[in-house]
């Protein structure tokens, strides 16, 4: 686990006054590394815009452009079965780290960032589709809009996921097995 998702998951709310300052203090607490050079490439393209005019950004680049859309479920599967179960889940993993949804659906970067900062062994499933998913919306933004400072978050994005580690499946396995039964195998 590495610290950095809760930063960038503010970075995918709505632009307000003072967020841009709460932004760059955050990202001053950042680890060197990639996270933080494409995070601070991100600012750097926010921070020439006038507030007025990242909310406009902010507005086309997440919320009018559902190719882009942050929606984990949505990249992978679209407005279908597997995205409304994969949503359960995420909303119950969500909860059970005592986190909500921020008034967004479970399966949006926000509340999966901040999740993924703070779950010791985050959902499997979601791990699965979180970097093809973030991959997916890089390739159709950096078609569609070649100099969107969106684009930097999102690499910060991708660059903090691949640094998360997939649970080993027999880590896993010995996870799901009763106490009863490991005491058995230790024997």
């Amino acid at each position: 686990m590495m610290a950095g998702g809760w930063i960038l998951a503010q970075a995918f709310q709505y632009p307000a006054p003072g967020a841009l300052e709460r932004l760059q203090v955050g990202a001053a607490e950042l680890p060197p590394g990639e996270v933080k050079e494409r995070f601070q490439a991100f600012l750097r393209g926010v921070e020439r815009l006038s507030l007025g005019e990242w909310e406009e950004l902010f507005t086309r680049t997440l919320d009018l452009n559902p190719a882009v859309a942050p929606y984990l479920g949505f990249q992978a599967w679209g407005e279908s079965y597997q995205r409304g179960k994969f949503m359960a889940q995420v909303r119950q993993a969500l909860l059970g780290e005592g986190l909500d949804e921020g008034g967004e659906l479970p399966d949006h970067l926000a509340p999966v960032l901040r999740y993924l900062d703070r779950a010791a062994q985050p959902l499997p499933e979601l791990l699965d589709i979180l970097q093809p998913a973030v991959a997916r919306m890089l390739s159709v933004l950096a078609k569609a809009d070649a100099g969107n400072p969106y684009l930097s978050l999102l690499e910060a994005v991708q660059a903090y996921t691949g640094t998360l580690a997939k649970p080993q499946p027999e880590a896993m396995k010995a996870a799901e097995e009763p106490d009863w039964k490991k005491g058995l195998a230790a024997q």
